[in-house]
């Protein structure tokens, strides 16, 4: 079964990554990706600087804004769907070259730099929660395109679609976690963690890696911004992701992202029984 590419090549600059995991194998798992390489826009000499961004679970931030926005506030807010769901804190490329939303990027780099990326497909259609994309880097080249770089911010919920043209403009207002009660977050964190360190050895013995000690995937991160970055390394199931992004407990979500790690650990584990009985398969 082949696996979809998570950035069609229509919507990606010369974005690449390197999955953990077999890309032979009829995983029916997300690929997971938990160290992808830097974003590589090197192509475009003028867009070198950009090579050092990674996302990477530094781009989590480990507190909210200073001054969240409240959930009952609503505004206005351009959007773009896209095959793809972006995650609090994740790093976005894209590049822009439809008419429509070249216009949307003049307006927006001469006011908040903010845009709201939401998941659509032709099956299940566009969703009505989504994550503000804030640009934080930006090309324009002679052609009227631009290269973007773009930082995941806040979730919102569309309320009402103002206006489709040129682009779709919504009315939305601000998702965020309820509190947990008395779940143990750290904990449930911890054991997310875990699970990820022993995909990423099993995976990179599979594919014929050194084996080395796993580097701390936390780095200091509260649960709510960890259980988003675990979310944004599911490459592969951007349904799966979507409806991890609907969440609204942070339990809830970290609970669900360690049943498909050992989901995941599980078919692992098999494809390497198999390996050693066969090594030439």
């Amino acid at each position: 079964m082949a696996l979809p590419q998570l950035i069609p090549s229509h919507y990606s600059s010369s974005l690449t990554h390197q999955p953990s995991i077999n890309p032979h194998a009829a995983n029916p798992y997300p690929i997971f990706k938990p160290f992808p390489k830097p974003f590589s826009l090197s192509q475009s000499r003028r867009f070198h600087r950009l090579n050092s961004l990674r996302c990477s679970a530094c781009s989590f931030p480990d507190n909210h804004r200073t001054e969240p926005p409240k959930s009952d506030d609503v505004v206005e807010l351009p959007i773009f769907p896209l095959p793809l769901v972006l995650f609090p804190g994740a790093i976005l490329p894209l590049q822009i070259f439809e008419f429509r939303y070249r216009i949307m990027m003049h307006t927006l780099l001469h006011t908040d730099l903010r845009f709201g990326v939401i998941y659509s497909d032709s099956v299940t259609g566009t969703a009505d929660v989504g994550c503000i994309g804030e640009i934080v880097k930006h090309e324009r080249l002679v052609d009227d395109r631009f290269f973007l770089i773009c930082k995941g911010q806040e979730r919102f919920r569309i309320t009402n679609v103002v206006r489709k043209k040129p682009y779709l403009v919504a009315e939305v207002n601000w998702l965020e976690d309820r509190p947990s009660g008395s779940e143990d977050l750290d904990g449930l964190a911890n054991e997310v963690e875990s699970c990820m360190k022993d995909v990423i050895r099993l995976s990179n013995r599979l594919n014929g890696k050194q084996e080395k000690e796993t580097l701390d995937l936390r780095r200091n991160l509260f649960p709510t911004p960890f259980s988003f970055f675990v979310g944004s390394t599911f490459e592969g199931a951007p349904r799966e992701q979507q409806a991890l992004l609907e969440l609204e407990d942070t339990a809830t979500r970290l609970k669900r992202e360690k049943e498909t790690l050992r989901n995941t650990l599980n078919y692992l584990s098999a494809a390497s029984a198999v390996k050693d009985v066969f090594p030439s398969s």
